[in-house]
This record gives structure tokens, sequence and C-alpha cells, in this order.
């Protein structure tokens, strides 16, 4: 398994809204202090990411009861020109593994 680092300063190579369209990828149902957790963000960051990704058209939910199930729009192309038609789901696919793949392959560089 490889070493998760510690908080640090400075850039990092993905931004906190891919890293939160990534946790929601990862489980529909999460809820947002899970998602808060995972990221390293406080609650209220993924609350406002997480409107400003369904603003955009990335992210949609539906409420049922206590519980949001979040929807994402894989088509939807990603928004810097330098990424011009590139779909959001093509982000995902490196962003996001199976829990299996994620515990038993190792990281080759």
């Amino acid at each position: 398994m490889v070493a998760i680092p510690a908080s640090h300063t400075g850039w990092t190579f993905i931004t906190s809204h891919a890293r939160v369209l990534a946790a929601i990828a990862d489980n529909p149902n999460t809820r947002i202090r899970d998602v808060a957790a995972r990221c390293q963000l406080t609650e209220r960051a993924v609350s406002r990411i997480i409107a400003d990704l369904e603003q955009a058209g990335y992210l949609s939910h539906t409420r049922d009861g206590r519980t949001n199930t979040y929807r994402i729009e894989p088509d939807k192309v990603l928004r810097h020109p330098a990424e011009a038609g590139l779909p959001v789901a093509s982000l995902l696919s490196l962003l996001v593994q199976d829990e299996t793949d994620r515990s038993s392959k190792p990281l080759v560089l």
C-alpha cells in the first residue's frame, strides 16, 4: 500500500474540486462529513465545492430522507481550455480506482 503524505502547504497536482468529485464518484451516497475527511477539507468547503459542481452541471443530487445520492455527468467536458473536449469521465478514470485495485496493486511508475 502507498503511504499517504503528511499535511503540507504549497501547491498540489489535483484541485479540491477534483478531489471532491473523485470521492463522490467512489461512493455516490457518501456524506459531506466523509468527503471532508477523505479530502482533508472542512465540511463547509466541501459544501461550497459541491454547490460549484452542481451549478456548473458536473453533479446533481437527489434527496431520500436524510441521504443524498449524487450523480456525476460523465460526458461533461472539463472547463480549462488546455483540456478542451476532455470529458470528466477521463479525469475520474485516473483518480478513482476499484477498492480491490487500491489495496492489492503497488504503485507503478
